[in-house]
């Protein structure tokens, strides 16, 4: 009888045969397809397929011996659980951006041996990273050949899914406009075609929208941008229905099939100029571009003006904020009047907030996939109940336990992107849980509160939601926000407030939309994480000291008192706490009536 780690097993050793035919010491298979997106279609999940590791990063070694998941803090729990049997080792890696896997390649691998990785959907920066490492121990790259085809006979097809199009109102900016705007940084930086290849900077630019990638409104495309009025929109045949390519060709956007896009760039005239982002391009890609094709590499145009968003985007936001809190509203409202009384378990939750979110107007799909983590399940930042494995909460009987809930959740609307934690009571909650969750909402709060001169770079932002953890010698092996898309991907950049390296792309600009959600992990006892998205707003017209920023919280719901240890709150906390649940009830109340207006008029009264 077959357990569940016997299929991993057996891809593995079929992986080495192949591996053992081509002459390959070892085998990477990063979490990546062709345009670089941290969600992937079916077709591109080598890694999870091959190690049984269900977490959104990760990145998989496969030699003849030994396979190896390199992971960082947040997933940790997870793999430990998945990788159990499989003969897959975990390797601990400090951050998501960390490389350990390249020097662990560079010790492990001999020399005048092969590393073999698909060079079409690996980074140029990383590929570049990569070859100087192994190259300095004699080590062989090879990425011309796709192994995991050899090893994957029923690998799936591309995703044939429609595109559509984002409309007005919500699509606030003509996607004309945005080309001439993207058209006159290529003429700054001297560029006569510009790649982009970002499915969220594609769909950005044509005001496109699909659904190849679970929770993201994106599909797979590449765009090639020429200064002189022309482009070209590399994306599978059918996809686009024929009127749709006519108003795309009025705006001069032309379509061809998705897999010319390197022959396109292999027959770029000589003495053309090509604007291309070494961060958001695959090495494969590079390599089609001929040697007498001049090459810039800069940050693409899109990602600095997506990432700012207009005013009336904005208020399109502020309009799907209210819609998703009136939604959460009725959950929470349904969730306590059903303690104890219902069967409810972390796959109830996922089920009954979804239905809430898709009854509201404008609602598209979630925005990724919840996480209900009850308890020990809440100390996994992204843990996700299945049906094979999930904590029960309540029976019509009464409670299972009493402890922490903590709910991750979003949805996409016409109107924008949302992405809220917030972590409730189940029953009475201990005075350590109470510590722990004040110290975690004073984290939220002083970041919330900051204002800082236009242009910081975001990672310097980090310490002020760490400080009042550090203060008590606490702290969290995530990010502490990410930029948010506008009816696009829940994870954008390029701003990070994290620990990451900085890099001046990274500077905060007006408009941009981030999260601040610091957390606090028990691991097998509770998790707590607090998360509100917030837009970049100036302060006022700059002066002798330049211009200055501050946040506008965009997220309403509230958050829990309960939970909160009044001691462990200044004066100016709790006032800041008072003035955002007011301005919760004042901006939701009007969504909501019955038990959810109920609910929220006692969850927003003041300390």
């Amino acid at each position: 009888m077959q357990d569940r780690t016997t299929p991993i097993r057996q891809r593995l050793a079929q992986l080495r045969q192949v591996l053992q035919h081509h002459d390959v010491a070892a085998l990477l298979i990063p979490s990546s397809d062709p345009h670089l997106s941290e969600y992937l279609p079916p077709r591109w999940q080598g890694r999870q397929l091959f190690s049984g590791f269900t977490g959104s990063m990760g990145t998989l070694v496969v030699t003849g011996e030994r396979a190896v998941l390199f992971a960082d803090s947040r997933y940790w729990t997870q793999a430990e659980a998945e990788l159990a049997g499989t003969g897959v080792e975990l390797l601990r890696i400090p951050t998501g951006a960390a490389v350990h896997h390249v020097d662990w390649l560079a010790e492990q691998v001999p020399a005048g041996a092969t590393v073999a990785v698909d060079g079409a959907v690996l980074g140029l920066a990383a590929a570049q990273q990569l070859a100087q490492a192994l190259s300095h121990r004699g080590v062989v790259l090879h990425s011309e050949v796709d192994l995991l085809d050899k090893a994957w006979p029923d690998r799936p097809g591309l995703p044939e899914a429609p595109v559509y199009e984002h409309l007005p109102p919500q699509a606030a900016v003509a996607r004309a406009d945005k080309l001439e705007q993207l058209r006159a940084e290529m003429r700054r930086l001297g560029a006569t075609h510009h790649l982009v290849s970002t499915v969220d900077d594609i769909a950005w630019i044509t005001n496109l929208r699909g659904s190849d990638v679970d929770y993201n409104p994106v599909f797979l495309a590449h765009l090639l941008i020429e200064l002189d009025g022309r482009a070209t929109l590399y994306v599978a045949e059918g996809k686009v229905k024929p009127d749709l390519a006519a108003r795309l060709q009025a705006d001069g956007i032309e379509l061809a099939p998705y897999a010319t896009a390197a022959s396109s760039l292999a027959a770029l005239p000589g003495g053309a100029v090509l604007l291309l982002d070494a961060r958001r391009i695959t090495q494969g890609l590079r390599q089609a571009v001929r040697d007498g094709v001049r090459v810039v590499e800069a940050t693409n145009p899109s990602v600095l003006a997506k990432c700012c968003k207009t005013p009336a985007e904005i208020a399109f936001v502020r309009e799907a904020m209210e819609r998703d809190a009136a939604a959460m509203c009725a959950f929470y409202a349904w969730l306590e009047g059903a303690l104890g009384r219902e069967a409810v378990s972390e796959l109830t939750i996922d089920e009954r907030l979804s239905a809430e979110r898709a009854r509201q107007p404008g609602f598209v799909s979630l925005s990724f996939p919840t996480i209900a983590g009850f308890n020990a399940n809440g100390a996994m930042p992204h843990y996700r109940a299945t049906p094979q494995s999930f904590a029960p909460i309540s029976t019509p009987n009464g409670l299972v336990a009493e402890g922490l809930l903590l709910i991750d959740s979003g949805a996409q609307y016409l109107g924008g992107t949302t992405d809220i934690t917030r972590v409730w009571p189940i029953g009475t909650p201990s005075a350590a849980q109470k510590a722990d969750f004040t110290r975690v909402l004073r984290g939220t709060l002083a970041l919330s509160r900051a204002r800082f001169p236009a242009g910081t770079l975001s990672p310097h932002l980090d310490a002020l939601a760490r400080a009042p953890l550090w203060e008590a010698g606490l702290d969290f092996g995530h990010g502490t926000g990410h930029g948010v898309g506008y009816f696009l991907n829940v994870h954008e950049g390029p701003q990070s407030i994290s620990r990451a390296v900085p890099d001046p792309v990274m500077a905060m600009r007006p408009g941009m939309i981030t999260s601040i959600e610091p957390g606090l992990y028990r691991e097998g006892r509770w998790g707590i994480r607090i998360e509100n998205l917030v837009h970049n707003v100036s302060l006022g017209q700059p002066d002798e000291f330049g211009e200055y920023l501050g946040f506008e919280t965009l997220t309403l719901c509230p958050i829990d008192t309960r939970c909160i240890e009044p001691g462990l709150l200044r004066e100016d906390e709790r006032a800041w706490l008072d003035d955002y649940h007011r301005e919760v009830w004042r901006r939701v109340s009007p969504h909501v009536g019955g038990a959810a207006r109920d609910w929220l008029e006692a969850r927003t009264r003041a300390m």
